[in-house]
């Protein structure tokens, strides 16, 4: 052990504090170094932080405390008081390890004093701690006081042997994100050494102007404040600073796109009025004015000589593929192709026959692709769609005779090419580059290539904050209304206790001849790792489904839907709820998006604590789709404060833009974005709520850019523009 350095959480890995053979481990190392090459970062700890997402030195260096302990206040003895976090400079006088042989735990005991009283320390299962401490020594000492039977006492502590430049104690001290096995102290000390021997060597990416213009720290000032800041206030400048290069970066990538899509030749798509006018005419309501103004942003967008790049959202039910239908109207009324592309085959299937109904007025030859099925249907059929053969529906989308192909991500195989190809709409995937799009489009040997425009569709609405960063190179346009005569579905939160309230409401509804869903946090009962953690609450959709079957709806039938079933399955299950064989749908919450069944009045969620309000809205969003008054139940597993603020927030608003940015509010862009975070730190995903930061980011990636569009003059910035345009799936 590096004798000295201890806490209540592990070891410090055995390194020695300085010495000729330490420190010529670490020349010629830079932020791009593995971890892999650190000295001391054996094999144990390389899979621990790897599991972290931990590759490189930088990687370990942006690995941002969530919060601090602050031990800088170093008190006396005397003046200990229960209760609260302490540090203390005092000496052993005694130390020792005792077995308590019903508990099966080791504790090491001691007594210090540090010339105004002595006091009692016990630690938990380190009975190595002996072998470090010895009588007679001086330390550190930090912890919170209290008492352990009729003993007063400082418990677990972490200690250090007193220097100039502590890093456990005597401190602000850093708190990591950690996993089993990696502790905030091993990190201290490893990220100590490391920023010790590369600060020299840390690149400045912004420039200096920008440094001075928004008052910000140099890199490397800011990644050694923020890991061992000497005061709250430079902690917060640190992260700032941090904040900021990250999200002025996510901005370069972003606008930097938006520059590039404006370069690239594309068909330039006038506007058929009468065209639109007829399918408008046709459909069996009345548009909103959010929907006719979005359509009108679309339409414009298509007459220009370059792609459109543009975002729809939309709230639950409010009406997007009708929009997007008029712009696909449009393209083919002009002699061109479109492409629609969608998550699943289920909703491909459902989209097939959503826009098939939209556009059977029009004399158009539509198509279906999927991973398993292929369909057709032309206006000279006269049945709604036949099944084709995959080899002749490709050569109809190579020849023209297709006008419109709808698919999953099968569209996007080297196999599938266009004659003419010039819009692409996608739902619920925001990003579809320009390599991809180019992937689609045939061309004769030495052609001019024309990039199809890029409509993308989500009925998870944006924060604000959000849109001007990670979305910040699609333009948008808004539905914010709701199709007139549609009932204000009924929300509620139900205790665990009053589940059987639930149940009975659910019955009379089925009686009625409604349906319902019921939905569920996981698919599978917690292996034995996860019983050991907050997962083993969470009712598993397998279960639930076969208990429910057997004790609660005996006289009803129950489909079973979850991420694992085979496409087959998924449709067939899909299938029998859409024609009524089924009365309840128990499944996860792969059912949030794009699900369309009218006659089901009553949503469930079981665990509802585990949801974000996006989600939760999109879930209750599966009811209210008909003419019958719908209701959606809430039952959270925990009712703490946090819960509560957020599901109350839910049963106060119908509206999901509201509900978006308060979910940004409560749960943080991470939670909001799920996994896919680039590799931003989680502290600067935070700071992506910050609008005030956001905006002076977008301002100083904006100058630069008009200046130095190619960023020829900023080669770092350039390369890490790079990197993270790839991560972001830009390209």
């Amino acid at each position: 052990n590096n004798k000295g350095v201890h806490s209540s959480a592990d070891r410090t890995p055995a390194c020695g504090a300085g010495g000729r053979r330490f420190d010529s481990c670490w020349t010629h190392m830079n932020l791009s170094t593995l971890v892999t090459t650190i000295p001391y970062i054996g094999e144990f700890y390389q899979k621990k932080l790897a599991k972290l997402g931990i590759i490189t030195v930088e990687n370990l260096l942006l690995h941002l405390p969530h919060r601090y302990e602050d031990f800088s206040a170093s008190v006396r003895i005397a003046d200990i008081k229960p209760g609260k976090n302490y540090t203390v400079r005092a000496t052993v006088l005694k130390i020792e390890n005792k077995s308590v042989f019903k508990k099966k735990i080791v504790l090491t005991q001691a007594k210090i004093n540090d010339g105004t009283a002595t006091i009692d320390v016990v630690w938990f299962n380190q009975p190595y701690l002996i072998n470090s401490v010895s009588k007679g020594e001086d330390f550190f000492f930090s912890g919170k006081a209290g008492n352990r039977g009729k003993k007063f006492c400082l418990l677990n502590p972490i200690i250090e042997k007193i220097s100039k430049q502590p890093i456990h104690t005597g401190r602000m001290v850093s708190i990591y994100p950690e996993t089993k096995g990696l502790s905030s102290k091993w990190l201290r000390f490893v990220i100590k050494n490391l920023l010790d021997r590369v600060k020299n060597s840390i690149p400045e990416p912004l420039p200096r102007k920008i440094l001075e213009e928004h008052k910000l720290m140099k890199k490397s000032d800011a990644l050694k404040a923020i890991h061992f800041p000497s005061s709250p206030k430079e902690a917060k400048e640190a992260k700032r600073r941090i904040s900021f290069e990250q999200i002025f970066l996510i901005q370069l990538s972003v606008l930097e796109e938006k520059i590039r899509i404006s370069r690239e030749k594309t068909s330039s798509i006038p506007i058929d009025v009468k065209a639109a006018q007829k399918l408008v005419s046709l459909l069996p309501f009345k548009l909103t004015d959010a929907q006719r103004k979005s359509a009108w942003q679309i339409l414009k967008d298509m007459e220009k000589t370059y792609p459109m790049n543009r975002l729809l959202e939309g709230d639950v039910g409010s009406g997007k593929t009708v929009v997007a239908a008029i712009a696909i109207a449009n393209a083919i009324k002009s002699g061109y192709q479109a492409a629609f592309m969608v998550p699943t085959e289920v909703l491909a299937k459902q989209h097939f026959s959503e826009v098939f109904k939209i556009l059977k007025g029009f004399k158009m030859n539509i198509g279906l692709l999927t991973g398993k099925e292929d369909k057709y249907y032309s206006h000279k059929l006269r049945s709604d769609s036949i099944e084709i053969s995959r080899k002749k529906l490709l050569e109809k989308v190579l020849n023209g005779d297709i006008d419109l192909l709808i698919g999953t991500h099968t569209l996007i195989q080297d196999k599938v090419k266009f004659k003419n190809l010039a819009l692409v709409v996608l739902d619920e995937q925001h990003r579809f580059g320009i390599k991809q799009r180019r992937k689609l489009v045939s061309r004769e040997k030495g052609e001019e290539i024309r990039i199809p425009h890029l409509l993308s569709m989500t009925a998870t609405p944006i924060p604000r904050t959000l849109a001007l960063s990670i979305y910040g190179d699609l333009d948008l346009s808004l539905i914010d209304q709701s199709p007139k005569g549609r009932k204000k579905i009924t929300t509620k939160i139900i205790l665990p206790k009053d589940r059987e309230v639930a149940y009975s409401f659910i019955q009379e509804e089925l009686k009625k001849g409604r349906q319902a869903f019921i939905i569920c946090p996981r698919i599978d009962s917690p292996n034995d790792e996860e019983k050991k953690s907050r997962w083993s609450k969470a009712k598993a959709v397998k279960d639930e489904h076969e208990r429910l079957s057997k004790d609660i709806f005996p006289g009803f039938s129950l489909g079973l839907m979850h991420g694992k079933l085979k496409i087959k399955e998924k449709e067939k299950v899909m299938n029998d709820f859409r024609r009524k064989k089924t009365d309840i749908l128990v499944s996860t919450s792969v059912v949030e998006v794009g699900i369309d069944v009218p006659n089901a009045t009553v949503m469930m969620v079981e665990g509802a604590d585990r949801f974000g309000l996006a989600q939760l809205h999109q879930l209750r969003g599966r009811v209210g789709r008909g003419d019958h008054q719908s209701h959606c139940f809430l039952i959270p597993e925990s009712f703490s404060d946090k819960t509560k603020k957020r599901l109350n927030a839910i049963l106060k608003s119908n509206n999901g833009f509201e509900l978006s940015e308060k979910d940004l509010e409560l749960r943080g862009p991470g939670d909001f974005l799920g996994k896919r975070q680039w590799g931003v730190p989680d502290t600067v995903m935070g700071s992506l709520g910050d609008l005030e930061l956001v905006q002076s980011a977008r301002n100083a990636a904006k100058n630069i850019l008009e200046n130095d569009s190619s960023l020829k003059r900023h080669p770092l910035l350039r390369v890490k523009a790079n990197e993270l345009r790839k991560k972001m799936h830009l390209e």
